[in-house]
């Protein structure tokens, strides 16, 4: 056991790469291990949107150089009208956004290992997490281990943690474009915005969106849930990537745009209440748990979020007298998660589900309703508030509120 340390996190995305930062910066000793080459770091993992809010750049120090343009704006479209609501936002350059969490960490004392794929997890005799496998016959020991790999986790899977399910994974692909419309008469400005349509042709079970980067450039993808209403409506053998090129193609503002030098973007995230999010000496964080917006698929603040609240939680059992790091102990950070990450899960999941569930006529109804509501309803609904939730809901969405009920019944 002399490869030993405080901490070891596996992953290096932005949730690892905080806690790993966090932990630095209150003089731990701090090892990651990241599955990518140092050189490439991070060209396999350079998936996100990227979109996400200046309260989060604030909260967590990110620098204006890794930001791609800041937008005014969130636009929602269904297939025939379309909602504007004031909320500023900052679309990231995700890989410059990445390299900057492990510099900053390294900086404060973070060790990185890339090119560190980890396999599992290395038990004492009482099947308590002791340290980490990687790399074939590699082992490295910590008093706490965190898991930050995202959907892949190989620890947390292990370790029984967690459980997901095929049924609620989220698939998804970005194109970086160029020459895009952005002001186009039939659409809203989004040359300063973060658009988001709602439309079964263009995206079966789930939403498409522009994210702005410029005055013609932006970052154009589609995402679906693999739900009852994706099964409904999508095409025999069409994949993610043949939904994006047919929207492409028929939306009037790519008429002339073209991709920046084959820029992809693929991801896939899972959105379902976790089960459990820590054991002894052992804490799951981002994505892993899964931590990802329900409703609208951001996931770098909540990553973010999960991840202080980790840090924040060994910090307080390391420093404790007894340095108790067992189950109950940990299970600090699942109230954090629950108070600070991802308040009313419960309620914005039901409301993910009715939206992706909703027929595409009733997104032209939502649009109007938006627009005789202020702009706290929607971001109140988006929190969970079940009295704004009310407020978009009518009569008629009654089988829709059936069909949830029977599927938490069948879950």
């Amino acid at each position: 056991m002399s490869d030993r340390h405080d901490v070891v996190v596996a992953g290096a995305g932005p949730a690892g790469a905080q806690c790993a930062r966090d932990l630095a910066r209150r003089g731990y000793d701090v090892v990651v291990l990241e599955t990518e080459p140092e050189a490439d770091f991070p060209r396999q993992s350079n998936k996100s949107t990227a979109g996400t809010f200046p309260s989060m750049m604030s909260a967590f120090g990110i620098p204006d150089d890794v930001v791609m343009s800041y937008t005014d704006d969130v636009v929602l479209e269904s297939p025939n009208s379309y909602y504007e609501s004031y909320q500023p936002g900052a679309v990231l350059e995700f890989a410059d956004f990445k390299r900057f969490l492990v510099e900053d960490g390294r900086d404060n004392g973070a060790e990185y290992r890339f090119d560190s794929r980890v396999s599992r997890p290395i038990l004492d005799d009482d099947d308590v997490i002791e340290g980490v496998r990687y790399d074939g016959d590699e082992e490295v020991y910590a008093e706490v281990v965190v898991d930050a790999t995202g959907p892949a986790a190989p620890l947390a899977t292990a370790l029984d943690v967690v459980e997901l399910e095929r049924k609620h994974q989220a698939i998804g692909i970005e194109y970086e474009m160029e020459g895009v419309e952005m002001n186009h008469p039939e659409y809203a400005d989004l040359r300063r915005a973060m658009m988001l349509r709602l439309d079964h042709d263009i995206a079966p079970g789930g939403y498409s969106w522009i994210f702005a980067t410029g005055e013609d450039t932006a970052k154009v993808g589609i995402c679906y849930i693999q739900n009852d209403r994706h099964r409904e409506f999508a095409e025999e053998g069409k994949t993610v990537d043949g939904y994006l090129e047919d929207w492409i193609e028929r939306d009037p503002r790519f008429a002339d745009a073209e991709q920046i030098d084959n820029t992809i973007h693929r991801g896939s995230a899972h959105i379902q209440m976790p089960d459990e999010m820590h054991t002894d000496r052992f804490i799951a964080i981002g994505d892993t748990v899964p931590t990802i917006d329900p409703l609208w698929g951001e996931g770098i603040h909540k990553g973010m979020k999960s991840a202080r609240a980790a840090a924040a939680t060994i910090d307080r059992c390391l420093t404790d007298s007894e340095k108790r790091l067992d189950a109950e102990s940990l299970a600090v950070y699942d109230r954090l998660w629950h108070r600070d990450v991802a308040p009313r899960m419960r309620s914005r999941l039901m409301l993910t589900r009715l939206l992706y569930l909703a027929p595409n006529e009733r997104y032209d109804r939502l649009m109007r309703d938006l627009s005789r509501t202020d702009d706290n309803t929607l971001e109140k609904a988006n929190q969970g508030d079940k009295a704004a939730m009310a407020k978009l809901l009518h009569f008629d969405d009654l089988p829709l509120l059936g069909k949830f009920a029977r599927e938490r019944l069948e879950s």
